[in-house]
């Protein structure tokens, strides 16, 4: 295995504190989302997760179009859903779903093409087997 790159980020305070990067691009509180009562204009961990997945896959998904030499429309979109999920009384889990808007391509061509990005998105190799993810293709 080779290490490509490694993101820094530290946070200070949990869900209601700060996360920054080492390079200082993310500096930012983060707080309990709104609709469990946390403060409005912050954001929150399943947020910036939603952030990194989507984005993460959109790039999967292009890798394996272009290696069959498919050109994606600029307007494609994957909008990932992440749910926290209380498992039990004590412990807490995370849901997730895509919702890929593939332009251009007939329905059973982009349903194809999401699943070869989900067999190689990092987001989806490294939440498989513990973080149920459902894929849709509109």
């Amino acid at each position: 295995m080779k290490t490509l790159y490694t993101a820094e980020v530290s946070a200070t305070g949990g869900r209601s504190g700060q996360v920054k990067s080492s390079d200082g691009i993310i500096d930012m509180a983060v707080n309990v989302p709104e609709g469990l009562g946390g403060k409005k204009g912050s954001t929150n961990p399943e947020q910036l997760f939603a952030a990194g997945y989507a984005a993460c896959f959109q790039s999967a998904l292009l890798l394996v179009a272009g290696k069959q030499k498919i050109r994606l429309e600029p307007d494609s979109t994957v909008t990932a859903h992440v749910s926290l999920l209380q498992l039990d009384n004590e412990s807490y889990g995370l849901g997730v779903k895509l919702v890929v808007d593939v332009k251009g391509l007939d329905h059973d061509q982009a349903v194809k093409l999401v699943n070869q990005a989900h067999e190689v998105c990092p987001y989806s190799v490294g939440t498989r087997g513990n973080i149920d993810v459902q894929l849709e293709v509109v």
